[in-house]
């Protein structure tokens, strides 16, 4: 009872217990065995195969016993690893079709890119948009929505930042989805830092500054997700 009480008398509230690794590995194993059940054959095989293949290893080094056991650890970091990978798509898997899912694909990218967390064009009324990142490679574009269609908003900015910088900063636009000339929203933070870079790290910052002084789209938000509120735990999808 006396430590719900502070020096004056007065009750102390007690602090949120923090989630364990062990609670946060087990509910992003649930939710990915929800979106994907064969999460569970892979992580199994992973294990057993490692332990299989240090067992093989066991007959000309150590003894099978010895080596199955060390490399019992190995495939037990290799199953979280498998799990982290699915537990990526499966994540993305379930937001792949609303509003704002391209905010938080660019959410992964690294260090050294400058993202903008809502959308720099947006159509109301075919809930098409336009999202904007600042890299080496350039000022990105990515687009979500028909290509066809979005390719307008994503021409119409191009246009614009051309304008603004001049045609020395390169402007790459990104289609993302899973249709022909899209790149699935998995892959986006990968093919982006996969560019070449052509910008040094004083330029970047400068052209983000510039960028964002324009402001940005006024417009209402369509019902789905918020980008400003999509940011997935990385370490734990890693199992850290």
């Amino acid at each position: 009872m006396a430590r719900l009480f502070g020096r004056s008398g007065e009750t102390a509230t007690p602090k949120p217990k923090k989630q364990g690794r062990i609670r946060q590995l087990w509910a992003i194993f649930q939710m990915t065995r929800r979106v994907d059940p064969a999460v569970i054959w892979w992580m199994l095989g992973s294990f057993l195969g490692t332990i299989a293949l240090g067992a093989l290893l066991g007959l000309w080094i150590a003894g099978p016993i010895s080596m199955g056991l060390l490399f019992s650890a190995l495939g037990f970091m290799l199953a979280l690893i498998v799990m982290a990978r699915r537990a990526e798509r499966a994540a993305f898997t379930q937001i792949a079709d609303q509003p704002g899912a391209t905010a938080a694909a660019l959410q992964n990218l690294r260090r050294g890119w400058n993202v903008e967390e809502k959308p720099v064009a947006v159509d109301p009324r075919t809930q098409d948009m336009v999202f904007r990142a600042v890299g080496r490679p350039g000022v990105v574009l990515v687009t979500e929505g028909p290509v066809p269609r979005v390719n307008k908003l994503a021409e119409q900015q191009s246009k614009h930042i051309k304008r603004v910088l001049g045609d020395g900063v390169p402007v790459i636009v990104i289609n993302a989805g899973d249709g022909e000339s899209q790149t699935p929203l998995i892959k986006i933070s990968r093919v982006l830092t996969r560019k070449r870079p052509e910008l040094t790290k004083t330029q970047v910052s400068e052209i983000s500054k510039r960028l964002r002084a324009l402001g940005g789209v006024k417009l209402p938000m369509p019902k789905g997700i918020d980008p400003t509120r999509m940011r997935p735990d990385r370490r734990a999808m890693r199992g850290r």
